[in-house]
């Protein structure tokens, strides 16, 4: 699941839990205000990345971090029910430890995965590729994507063209799903820049049970999570004030 968020203050995601999966949280514009029940706690900046593994159980808040407009996307990503109750981590990348390459008009900056020659640091419990393009009139590439893996691309700003033969316009605030291939390609054929993420992760081909802020495998395993919410156990025990 991807989301697309703008908040101001006062407005924001104050407490709540999360269960059996990760969320990735970037930065586009503005800062968010992290904070969580093991006291870890922090300011997402501009351009920086959160990559969140809830695992047996997180509490936390989401607070705007400035003034004005803060926005950002957040990508929801599964684990395998054998990973599902790991202890709770994080990785965090500032804007400058994302490695970013460019070339012939394309630039990229690589948050999971590999491209044009530079591959991320960042360790994915689920095999994900999350790259944010950044592509100017008449940029054009073909990037590599994992067979069988599912794929989809988000516009952020502008407009751009994906295929070889058959060319398909996608704009602002669309997504495009791709089929099964070995590569994605695309042009930015209009004047302005064009601004979009590409996403893709190895499907797990395991049975998926949602309720609100828990993602886990089956129906009796929300009402455990539900449960050990309410009851501040088993991963959800509030050491800290939130």
């Amino acid at each position: 699941m991807l989301d697309e968020f703008c908040a101001t203050k006062p407005a924001g995601f104050p407490k709540h839990p999360h269960r059996g999966f990760e969320t990735v949280s970037y930065m586009l514009q503005g800062s968010c205000k992290h904070k969580d029940n093991a006291g870890n706690e922090g300011i997402i900046g501009p351009g920086d990345l959160q990559w969140m593994t809830a695992g047996r159980g997180v509490i936390h808040s989401e607070m705007p971090g400035s003034d004005g407009v803060n926005s950002g996307l957040q990508l929801w990503v599964n684990l395998r029910r054998s990973e599902k109750l790991v202890e709770a981590s994080y990785q965090d990348l500032n804007h400058k430890q994302i490695p970013q390459s460019s070339c012939d008009g394309v630039k990229v900056k690589v948050i999971a995965g590999e491209s044009l020659g530079v591959k991320s640091p960042v360790r994915t419990r689920t095999p994900t590729m999350y790259l944010d393009f950044s592509v100017e009139k008449g940029g054009k590439l073909s990037q590599p994507v994992p067979e069988k893996w599912t794929a989809f691309a988000y516009i952020l700003t502008g407009k751009i063209y994906f295929g070889t033969s058959h060319q398909e316009l996608c704009e602002p605030h669309h997504i495009v799903v791709f089929s099964d291939g070995p590569n994605v390609t695309f042009e930015n054929k209009d004047n302005e820049p064009c601004h979009f993420v590409l996403i893709a992760g190895e499907p797990l081909n395991e049975p998926v049970s949602r309720h609100g802020p828990f993602v886990m495998s089956t129906p009796k395993e929300i009402d455990e999570a539900i449960m050990d919410y309410k009851m501040r156990q088993n991963g959800f025990e509030e050491k800290y004030e939130i």
